[in-house]
């Protein structure tokens, strides 16, 4: 054994100076790999902050708008009422044709069920890229 380290000693295959050309560059590629990927990390971590924030404060909005429109899709129940109230009172006048069930004509505006589409999509994606910065921080 000790013949074999005396023969590695004194071989020229290790540089005397304990390292060679390529253990220098991968020591320094390291070095600069590290300072890089720690400024890439810090930078997009920022950015999916950001990104959460505004995703929250935008799903808040968005859901309030939504809320607000809701009542558009149904119909008013006092005009329910007033129909059955006129039906009852042609009854109480004699004109049995009158009882017939009303029938509800009312369906919600195109442009309202739109507008709930486009919000409640513009609401989903807003949750969707909030899911996608919790992944990628907690990644």
């Amino acid at each position: 054994m000790e013949r074999v380290l005396d023969v590695l000693q004194d071989s020229t295959i290790a540089s005397k100076s304990g390292k060679d050309h390529r253990s220098r560059f991968w020591g320094v590629y390291k070095r600069v790999a590290e300072e890089h990927d720690g400024e890439f990390l810090e930078r997009y971590t920022s950015d999916m902050d950001i990104v959460l924030v505004f995703s929250g404060l935008f799903s808040a909005v968005s859901t309030s708008f939504i809320v607000a429109m809701e009542p558009n899709l149904s119909p008013n129940p006092s005009d329910t009422t007033n129909v059955l109230l006129a039906q009852l009172v042609q009854i109480g006048l004699g004109n049995l044709t009158a009882a017939a069930a009303p029938a509800s004509p009312w369906s919600p505006p195109t442009s309202t069920i739109r507008i709930q589409m486009i919000a409640y999509a513009s609401l989903s994606m807003s949750l969707l890229a909030a899911f996608g910065a919790v992944l990628g921080k907690q990644w």
